[in-house]
């Protein structure tokens, strides 16, 4: 065993003093040590109700032969994090996350590892720190939160908050109902209630084999959701006996079923990032332009919200996960999981309980998967769009540049009603190293749709959105504009042409003019020059590449 480093041979006395002092006993010596890493906090919601589940994993470990270790790593919730400076916290703590697990692992030379996670940032860099250090790894994720209630409807975070600011703003509702709505929108703790990126990246955990069948969907209230802690706990023992590796789960093709599955759903285009980067762990290949080729073979077959009226919630009561799996079966690599069955067999020995939540492949949603990856003059390099969640009409659009160089600015601007139907919102230098941090922008986002603007304006950047974005916003714009890229010199009335069909997206300017604009261009200085994000935007990448950290 890997522990056998740390526990075994007469010069190891000291060691084990200090793990006796632990309260572990002579026979404790023998058995697996297995790491919890868990990310609880009282900051999140998703993650506050983690401390019952690391008692069931450790339930589980235990009685798997195992001896749990707990530790823990950070995290940020990005809707706390949202709409300020905190936000450019939240994409650079996903590569904390994968330094501190490897830190701890390889300094205790543990021989398994559960990884309890949930939200946005925090599991893909869990699965970075699996795919890197390559243990034997179970990854539970802790499930989703309850719809809220009110008036007889049901609530999300995103519509029933976030969007509501604009139709404060627009006079459709008033400060109380306003109110209201920010005490009922989320009822308890577990994940943001739609298809964000949080669950977004639960569901391509499992379908990539690398929690136990159900774990995505299984609600964070539910007694469901303790039986599979304990079992992953259970499960993550014997892959340390027989030593089985993520590599050979997390093969090329378990990341293709990961792409279809989420193009499938229509998740987050943050997912597009974190794919990439745990590819990027894995030495595996992992074109941009590969995502959008799975997208055009691949049906929209789940419309959860924001796009459509379904929560998690609802795909769980339709059969999870593996209903999603039987559904594609066909399209899908036969894969491994860690749960010992492969893929096939998950999909198999389910049933599916609703034909309208994961529609049959004859009647989906959208003829095309959830994202699609435009290029064009503005982004030579690539930029990614949500097409699930964009109204039909918008698909093709022209309209004159509104240029900002930072969120804060587009928001003051939105709020003030100086936006105009037929105009571009361009919220440039919010990228990886411009931010830096690559901010979410939710809120400016949230308010053209509340304020009844989604159908009329488009916004694009080169920071990234939310999972609970809808409409024309294209965001991953690369390269981006702090290092030169061609969004740092469109100007005020520019038109921009935009077709997500096409796959296009173009400044209507020659490219003598684009040339003669960057000849006058130079980089201005950092918005933050000290500190850790000092250090991330020397080293990040562009979007295009996973916006991973490299020299």
């Amino acid at each position: 065993m890997r522990s056998d480093k740390i526990k075994r041979g007469l010069e190891r006395a000291g060691n084990r003093a200090l793990l006796y002092a632990t309260g572990l006993s002579r026979s404790d010596m023998i058995k697996p040590f297995i790491g919890i890493c868990t990310s609880n906090t009282d900051l999140i919601p998703g993650h506050a109700g983690m401390r019952r589940l690391e008692r069931f994993i450790e339930r589980g470990v235990a009685s798997g032969g195992g001896v749990p270790f707990i530790f823990g790593v950070p995290g940020i919730c990005d809707g706390i994090a949202m709409g300020h400076s905190g936000m450019k916290y939240s994409l650079p703590s996903r590569e904390l996350i994968a330094d501190i697990i490897e830190a701890i692992i390889k300094a205790h030379s543990l021989d398994g590892l559960v990884c309890l996670t949930n939200c946005d940032k925090i599991t893909p860099g869990m699965m970075m720190a699996v795919a890197r250090l390559n243990i034997p790894a179970v990854v539970v994720t802790a499930g989703p939160m309850l719809s809220g209630r009110y008036k007889g409807k049901r609530l999300s975070l995103v519509r029933d908050t976030f969007e509501a600011v604009g139709r404060f703003k627009k006079g459709e509702i008033s400060q109380h109902e306003l109110s209201c709505l920010e005490m009922e929108a989320c009822p308890g703790f577990g994940s943001c209630q739609g298809l964000y990126t949080a669950n977004s990246m639960a569901c391509i955990v499992e379908a990539m084999g690398m929690s136990l069948p159900g774990c995505a969907t299984a609600l964070a209230v539910s007694a469901k959701k303790e039986r599979i802690a304990l079992e992953s706990g259970e499960k993550v023992v014997g892959l340390a006996r027989r030593n089985v590796l993520p590599r050979t789960i997390m093969r090329k093709e378990a990341l293709e079923n990961a792409i279809i599955v989420d193009m499938a759903m229509g998740g987050s285009s943050n997912t597009v990032l974190h794919i990439k980067a745990i590819a990027n762990e894995l030495d595996i290949d992992l074109p941009l332009k590969q995502f959008d080729e799975i997208s055009r073979r691949t049906h929209h077959i789940v419309n959860l919200r924001p796009g459509g009226e379904y929560f998690m919630e609802d795909l769980d009561a339709a059969g999870g996960m593996p209903a999603v799996l039987k559904r594609l079966r066909n399209k899908l690599n036969d894969v491994d999981t860690v749960s010992g069955k492969k893929i096939s067999k998950i999909a198999r020995e389910c049933e599916i309980y609703d034909n309208d939540v994961i529609r049959p492949l004859n009647n989906p949603y959208h003829k095309e998967g959830g994202m699609a990856v435009l290029y064009g003059n503005l982004a030579p390099d690539g930029a990614v769009v949500k097409q699930s969640a964009v109204n039909k009409k918008m698909l093709a659009f022209r309209g004159k540049a509104r240029i900002f160089d930072s969120e804060e600015s587009a928001m003051q601007a939105l709020l003030a009603r100086r936006i105009n139907k037929g105009e571009v919102i361009v919220i440039r230098y919010e990228g990886p190293k411009g931010g830096p941090g690559m901010r979410e922008m939710l809120s400016p986002t949230s308010t053209v749709v509340g304020m009844g603007l989604s159908n009329h304006v488009a916004l694009i950047t080169d920071g990234r959105f939310s999972g609970g974005t809808k409409g024309p916003c294209i965001g991953h714009i690369s390269p981006e504009a702090a290092i030169g890229g061609p969004l740092a010199v469109v100007k005020n009335g520019d038109i921009i042409s935009i077709d997500i069909s096409a796959r296009k997206l173009e400044v209507k300017v020659s490219d003598r003019e684009i040339k003669n604009r960057m000849s006058k261009w130079s980089p201005s200085k950092p918005s933050i020059d000290e500190g850790y994000l000092k250090r991330y935007a020397e080293m990040v990448t562009q979007a295009s590449e996973g916006a991973v950290l490299k020299k």
